[in-house]
């Protein structure tokens, strides 16, 4: 069985982000004293708590509710607050039943009420689902959360497609003159890169200036306290994928003993600056393109863009250097029409996004490759496309409270580029200086050629975003009970030696390795992570040091 689609994280598609990017040097445990339980404090007890008022879905087969948590913890009285959508679907053994199991899908940005909708459900073993209630939520600023962060104003849209027929044709005339090198390297391509992420910044920060603070991973796993409490249960059951390790992270370190069970599933490692961060996820994704050069026959047959992994590499590199000179065509109907096609940095998010789930993915990305270099993009530039529904991105009803005159306005109807952005970049400071940046480049350049320099050039949006508290550190979690973590051999998007370091740094931490391709592992149908993962979730059965599948 394969996993429904997940909302995971991506290395620099369309100028988004790579992975929770940190910036100074790292910095050992402290051993701090644990701060008193939340739920005690006058302040948070109305939150703490809540029940959740459970009704059907607009799915059948699931239900839905709203949680409500402080926008600022340190002030959690003012009124201010954010409205969480969740969803759960009930164990179908509800006699033997354990419990919730709470999970995020990933992102930063991927609603978890939403997915739950779509079936993420499937993806655990029916052990699981036969003793747990599914549950999932959107995080604040994501999906349905109220606010929702924005960095578009509503009429964006309706705008833009005005103006796009008139100025259609001198798009395409100009669009040789706009496109982005991979690795900046003059200073016109460098002052330009820093432009294009000051403005992108400024946009964020004008429409969703007020929460733009109060979006933070570590926010997000207070509410997942709060969250534990409104279901009732004592200790938490967690399952994170991707970015839901580095929020799984967060809850143990600052809830350890708040912990029954926990899986991290394709492992984020705290303890690594920004530019470590931008090497080590650029490095998957360019050792994910050799394997998928190497392996393609394998999985994609006869649809392989070349006779050998010689040739489909050539046909790679070839296409993002015709467009860095100009953006490859695409249809008219083509989501990248309006630019006069699609540009080296598209062309590289599209590829690398088909690195994911290899079994899904590399056959229509050899097509897509094949007619690309053929002269016709069309098929690459609707690789990334999701699919939507009338009911994806919509509030599944509204908040009681009345909103205040501040509020962000109302998000289109995906913001998950936005919330990947606005997350990572307040997670921990980058430099606020361009040195940095452009000295990370020959590195990266070294280690994952333009897989590297594109992800440091997608940093450069943090540069002007506001700071977080957050900085690059071993995990502290002294009392957590043991946690396991899934490493994927071949992941792109967080390396194998991420999950490695990560399950080292827990007291107890354990590893499961995965030797296989694709982002992350439990939930893509392979029996032996399946067995093991249930077996822990359920009956919290330890994982012999060395563990493979």
């Amino acid at each position: 069985m394969n996993r429904p689609a997940l909302a995971t994280t991506a290395l620099a598609l369309l100028g988004a982000l790579s992975l929770t990017a940190c910036t100074g040097g790292p910095v050992p445990a402290t051993g701090k004293a644990r701060a008193a339980d939340p739920a005690s404090r006058p302040d948070l007890k109305p939150f703490y708590g809540q029940r959740l008022q459970w009704a059907d879905c607009a799915t059948d087969g699931y239900e839905c509710a709203r949680l409500t948590v402080p926008r600022d913890y340190a002030r959690p009285g003012n009124g201010r607050t954010f409205v969480l959508p969740v969803a759960r679907a009930a164990a179908t053994g509800p006699a033997r039943r354990v419990g919730s199991l709470v999970y995020n899908p990933g992102g930063p940005g991927a609603g978890g009420a939403s997915s739950l909708e779509e079936g993420m459900d499937e993806a655990f073993g029916a052990a699981v689902r036969a003793r747990f209630d599914i549950v999932s939520f959107d995080p604040r600023g994501v999906g349905g959360s109220v606010p929702a962060l924005t960095c578009e104003p509503a009429e964006a849209e309706a705008e833009a497609e005005a103006e796009a027929e008139a100025e259609a044709e001198e798009t395409s005339e100009e669009a040789s003159d706009a496109v982005a090198p991979l690795y900046p390297r003059t200073e016109a391509d460098r002052s330009a890169a820093a432009s294009g992420a000051r403005t992108a910044a400024e946009d964020c920060e004008e429409h969703s200036g007020p929460i733009l603070r109060h979006v933070g991973t570590e926010d997000a796993a207070r509410d997942l306290d709060v969250l534990r409490a409104a279901l009732g249960e004592r200790r938490l059951t967690y399952l994170g994928w991707s970015y839901g390790t580095s929020l799984g992270t967060s809850y143990a370190e600052q809830f350890p003993r708040r912990v029954r069970a926990m899986v991290l599933d394709g492992a984020i490692d705290p303890s690594l600056e920004w530019s470590q961060r931008v090497i080590s996820q650029s490095a998957g994704f360019r050792r994910s393109v050799d394997d998928y050069a190497e392996q393609c026959a394998e999985i994609a047959g006869d649809s392989c863009p070349g006779a050998n992994p010689q040739e489909i590499r050539a046909l790679i590199e070839r296409l993002y250097q015709r467009a860095e000179r100009e953006p490859l065509p695409v249809a008219e109907d083509s989501a990248y029409a309006e630019y006069g096609g699609m540009d080296a940095t598209a062309v590289l998010g599209a590829v690398s996004m088909a690195m994911y789930t290899p079994e899904d993915q590399w056959e229509p990305l050899s097509e897509a490759l094949r007619e690309a270099d053929q002269g016709d993009a069309t098929k690459l530039g609707a690789l990334d496309d999701e699919e939507e529904t009338e009911e994806e991105g919509e509030n599944p009803g509204t908040a009681d409270e009345e909103q205040e005159e501040d509020e962000t306005p109302e998000p289109p109807a995906d913001n998950s580029g936005a919330a990947l952005t606005a997350v990572n970049c307040l997670d921990v400071p980058h430099p606020r200086s361009l040195r940095p940046y452009w000295a990370a480049l020959a590195p990266a350049d070294q280690a994952a050629g333009v897989y590297g320099t594109a992800g440091v050039t997608a940093e450069l949006t943090c540069r002007d975003w506001p700071s977080g508290g957050r900085r690059p550190h071993r995990v502290d979690a002294d009392g957590v009970p043991p946690v396991l973590v899934v490493g994927t051999t071949g992941d792109p998007a967080t390396p194998y030696e991420e999950s490695v370091s990560l399950a080292e740094q827990f007291p107890e931490g354990m590893l499961l390795t995965y030797e296989g391709l694709g982002h992350t592992a439990y939930g893509r149908g392979d029996a032996c992570v399946t067995a093991k993962v249930d077996a822990y979730l359920v009956k919290r059965e330890r994982v012999r040091p060395g563990a493979t599948c």
